[in-house]
């Protein structure tokens, strides 16, 4: 029996980005093949990228906004396919981000940010626990109250 192929490891830092009004921003996704989904910011490290650098990166490129990632507060590892096809293990870190405006750039955006990324938007808490949209994370309510709990 061959054993399956390695898995790589993808790093990323992701961003839980909250409004004056408490709110999270997502990002709906529009991938051929795949439902709609909404996501939060964030993205793969550069090779030897420390996960906060990547995150103010992250936040600058996706939103046009800059802002202190502060610490990371959460951690997960988990299988995935990427938006490019290929099998993956994530590696990823959270952090939280409040920030004073709500007006989004998405002129940092990459050639295929650009096409899959198709509408950023401002969730409340009440609309993150009954969305008819697949959301990730799935517990982005529980990140949102561990993120709380450890500032």
């Amino acid at each position: 029996m061959t054993p399956a192929p390695s898995r790589r490891i993808r790093r990323a830092a992701r961003l839980l980005v909250l409004d004056p009004e408490d709110r999270l921003l997502l990002f709906r996704f529009h991938v051929a093949g795949r439902s709609p989904f909404w996501a939060a910011v964030g993205g793969e490290c550069d090779p030897d990228e420390p996960f906060e650098l990547a995150a103010r990166r992250e936040l600058f490129e996706e939103t046009g906004l800059s802002a202190d990632p502060g610490s990371e507060f959460a951690a997960r590892s988990y299988d995935f396919t990427s938006l490019e096809g290929e099998d993956v293990t994530a590696d990823e870190r959270f952090f939280q981000v409040r920030v004073t405006q709500t007006r989004i750039d998405t002129a940092g955006h990459t050639e295929l940010e650009r096409a899959v990324m198709q509408q950023p938007r401002w969730f409340t808490r009440a609309e993150l626990a009954d969305w008819p949209e697949r959301i990730f994370p799935a517990d982005v309510l529980d990140l949102l109250d561990l993120a709380e709990e450890l500032a």
